[in-house]
């Protein structure tokens, strides 16, 4: 596989266009449950084209976005331009680049997977101010949906590298060991998206271990993409499930 921060370099514009945001019901739990206060500041580390930076942008917060991508920082700041509580950082998870003790909450959305787990959790203790937590999250594909149970043996037959990147691999005992010795919380939310073929098409795209089009087996797996909405589609519209994982937890 070629450099990880490479990997959606193509792929951004799709990206921006059919990757899910976040649940506003995500927030809410956060302000009720951990006291999430629009004065305080945040990290989005692989913060990617600014999907959950924006909803701290939106609650007030002043988040740094930090993204080691040129093409999707760049993607973030066009998104964001209008909130001037952006700072856009070029630099990654194990070397942030932030100042010792700078910030109120770490985030991770759709990332948390890709980062070495023992340089990460060594440079998130120096950012995070006394007190602070780090909170990781995932917009998980809900398999108990025919459609995603049908997609999930799409992906493995036609997409070689999907079984090798794939966030589950992150297991609750990796996330425990990460945190340990506090506990580890889990809350999770309802989240859809909604597809015609075109946009089910950019979604398969948007991921890093989709096979391009200069891939032998493209016209295939395009064929049974089709084939696949065809088969659960309602009137032209497809429904793409998720159940928005957020595992929360204090670092020292």
């Amino acid at each position: 596989m070629e450099n990880v921060t490479e990997r959606f370099s193509s792929r951004v514009a799709d990206y921006v266009s059919y990757r899910p945001g976040y649940p506003p019901s995500l927030l809410a739990y956060l302000v009720e449950h951990y006291g999430l206060r629009s004065d305080q500041t945040v990290a989005d580390v692989g913060s990617g084209t600014g999907l959950l930076t924006q909803l701290f942008l939106k609650n007030g917060n002043r988040v740094n976005g930090v993204e080691p991508n040129a093409k999707m920082r760049a993607a973030a700041e066009t998104l964001l331009q209008p909130y001037a509580d952006l700072i856009s950082v070029d630099g990654r998870a194990e070397a942030t680049t932030l100042a010792t003790h700078s910030v109120d909450w770490i985030f991770a959305g759709q990332a948390f997977h890709w980062f070495d787990p023992v340089a990460t959790r060594r440079e998130f203790i120096r950012i995070l101010r006394p007190g602070g937590r780090v909170a990781l999250v995932w917009n998980d594909r809900r398999m108990d949906d025919p459609f995603q149970q049908a997609y999930e043996q799409f992906l493995l037959t036609h997409a070689p590298d999907y079984s090798q990147v794939n966030h589950r691999r992150v297991t609750l005992a990796c996330l425990r060991d990460f945190f340990a010795p506090h506990g580890l919380d889990l809350a999770t939310f309802d989240h859809s998206q909604v597809f015609d073929f075109e946009g089910l098409r950019g979604r398969l795209l948007s991921c890093s271990y989709a096979p391009t089009a200069e891939a032998a087996n493209y016209g295939e797996m395009m064929a049974e993409l089709r084939s696949l909405f065809n088969q659960y589609s309602h009137q032209g519209r497809l429904l793409f499930p998720y159940t928005t994982r957020l595992y929360c937890a204090q670092l020292s």
